[in-house]
């Protein structure tokens, strides 16, 4: 590795001794916040919904196969999303800063990337309460 890679992507000391974020740090702060909406929000409001309204209101066809087993499945194929869509972070990250680091264009890409991700587990959330207090999906 390079000595400018080093410095580009290691934690670097501020003023006052404690460590600065790398931009790759910020990501997964945000990823983890997309994942806390698109599995654990998403599972427990899933569940709520499925005991409130019955399955048969699940717009989703796979969520409505899981919902339709037995909860130890449906938490299990929450937790494959996990390890999958934080492999796909990671080996997205790795690639960006083995190519060029986060460059102006990838960071912005990246972030709507990561924006729309947010915004989707929002949305998951919003679709799920309808579900319960509506009856009906938002789709």
């Amino acid at each position: 590795m390079s000595s400018n890679t080093q410095t580009r992507t290691s934690k670097r000391q501020t003023k006052t001794g404690g460590e600065e974020k790398t931009p790759t740090d910020e990501y997964w702060d945000w990823v983890a916040v997309g994942l806390f909406l698109m599995v654990t929000v998403d599972l427990l409001t899933s569940l709520y919904a499925a005991e409130t309204v019955g399955v048969a209101h699940e717009s989703n066809p796979v969520m409505r196969y899981l919902l339709s087993q037995s909860v130890g499945v449906v938490v299990l194929a929450h937790l494959a999303a996990v390890v999958l869509v934080s492999y796909f972070f990671y080996a997205l990250f790795e690639v960006l800063k083995r190519r060029s680091g986060y460059g102006r264009w990838s960071s912005i890409v990246l972030e709507l990337y990561i924006g729309l991700f947010v915004v989707a587990g929002l949305f998951v959330f919003a679709n799920n309460l309808a579900v319960v207090v509506l009856g009906g999906s938002l789709l």
